[in-house]
């Protein structure tokens, strides 16, 4: 009898894992602020896609080497001093090689690509009304309803003090999340801008009446309004996290739609700006004194360090990346185990610190070489993949386009921030991350995949 009513439970769910995409995107919406019940949907997503799309699953060459990687850092595990600790890392990495799986095959659409960045960006609104709040307002909450349900934790004036953190622990976690946020909004800011300009363009006289109606209803300015809205205030709480990477990333990010748009002034615009702050940061003493008098010392002062003159050495990245790689030269095979580096570092610096600000670098030292060069191998392989079905592909259009090159361009700020950063720590930004890859890889995949077939049919 219980048999009986397991499978009718799992034959409703087998009919309804067409709907499984619109949970998961109510996910992402709850998941910023509780990720306990985004997670739960987002795991109970993927284990229905498993179920569904196990075989076709099985048969793609890159999910092989997922389940490599996962057999190596298992062993590397295996190896580590503090086993406990070592095994316990691999939830920072396991659960989120399902989730790719899953959902790059539930993820197949540009029309999905779409959505997702929209709900990313509505999701993202509260969170920078609370942090604007906590930074100018003082706003401070201590909200826990069972337990982990709803676990609100405001600390007045931001953590570290005058840097916007949010719901996040850290203002550094809180900048990574809006890049990525910033990178998708000005995608879609982007698309709507572009089709407004052609709803305002004359409507030709031989064109139908119904069909001059449609052109210029087609598209409410409505949403190009709130994605105004959304990126300014994005850009403004990222500007106040403090974050020298999510500076640079949201810079980088603009000049690569700049660039791809073809709006050489916005490139020459944004060049000069660059270049201003950084002579007034780096240069000879006469030359950056010029500058100086123009440049808010709240961004130059923040990139040479002159915000914070008294730092000690080992907080600085140059001695964490020093210090991580002879870890990796010692131990070059499984490592020292994962959340090693913490305990190791602390015994030799007398500074408490959780990673050493770069991801390869510390996969390296607690996971050994192997392991390291297969994960970044991988992710390697879906961005020049992903580049070339971009620059080939004849089934994409101006629109599509767009907004792949909006996703693949967040990967690739993922990337960066995770070379002078490691972001794999927070549940919540790892879960955005890998949800971001597995959507590149679902398009890429499909539609490779339906290129084959119409190349051969047989």
């Amino acid at each position: 009898m219980l048999g009986a009513s397991l499978n009718k439970v799992f034959d409703y769910f087998k009919s309804r894992w067409r709907s499984s995409w619109n949970y998961s995107l109510w996910a992402l919406v709850i998941f910023p602020l509780s990720p306990l019940v985004g997670a739960v949907t987002i795991g109970f997503v993927s284990l229905i896609t498993w179920l569904k799309q196990s075989r076709k699953i099985s048969r793609h060459p890159l999910n092989w080497g997922f389940a490599l990687l996962s057999v190596l850092l298992i062993v590397s595990a295996g190896f580590a001093d503090d086993k406990t600790a070592a095994f316990l890392g691999l939830f920072n990495l396991l659960p989120f090689f399902l989730l790719f799986v899953a959902h790059s095959a539930l993820i197949q659409t540009f029309a999905q690509l779409r959505q997702m960045a929209w709900v990313l960006v509505i999701g993202s609104m509260p969170l920078v009304i609370i942090g604007l709040g906590q930074l100018f307002l003082g706003w401070s909450l201590n909200l826990k309803i069972l337990w982990v349900v709803l676990n609100w934790i405001i600390v007045p004036g931001g953590n570290p003090p005058g840097r916007i953190a949010s719901l996040f622990l850290h203002a550094n976690t809180f900048a990574a999340y809006l890049a990525i946020i910033f990178i998708l909004g000005l995608g879609l800011w982007l698309e709507n801008y572009q089709q407004l300009r052609v709803k305002s363009k004359p409507v030709p006289p031989h064109l139908p009446s119904t069909d001059a109606i449609n052109r210029v209803s087609s598209h409410s300015p409505l949403p190009f309004l709130f994605l105004t809205v959304a990126m300014i205030t994005n850009f403004i709480a990222l500007i106040f996290t403090n974050s020298r990477n999510g500076w640079a990333i949201a810079i980088f990010a603009c000049l690569a739609y700049a660039l791809y748009q073809g709006w050489r002034i916005l490139v020459g615009g944004v060049a000069a700006i660059v270049s201003s702050v950084l002579l007034a940061a780096f240069a000879p003493s006469p030359v950056a004194q010029i500058f100086r008098q123009y440049v808010p010392a709240f961004f130059w002062a923040r990139l040479n360090d002159d915000m914070y003159p008294d730092r000690p050495v080992a907080l600085m990245r140059k001695a964490q990346w020093q210090f991580a790689w002879s870890l990796a030269q010692e131990h070059p095979w499984t490592g020292w185990g994962l959340r090693s580096f913490s305990g190791l570092y602390q015994a030799q610096m007398q500074i408490p610190l959780g990673h050493p600000h770069n991801l390869f670098l510390m996969l390296s030292a607690e996971t050994g070489f192997p392991s390291t060069l297969l994960f970044f191998g991988l992710l390697a392989w879906i961005l020049i993949t992903s580049v070339q079905f971009l620059r080939k592909s004849k089934y994409i259009n101006k629109e599509d386009r767009l907004i792949f090159f909006s996703y693949l361009l967040a990967f690739v700020g993922w990337v960066l921030f995770n070379t002078v950063d490691v972001t794999i720590f927070d549940f919540r930004l790892n879960a955005f991350s890998w949800l971001i890859l597995a959507a590149i890889y679902g398009v890429v995949h499909r539609y490779n995949l339906h290129n084959r077939l119409t190349s051969h049919p047989n």
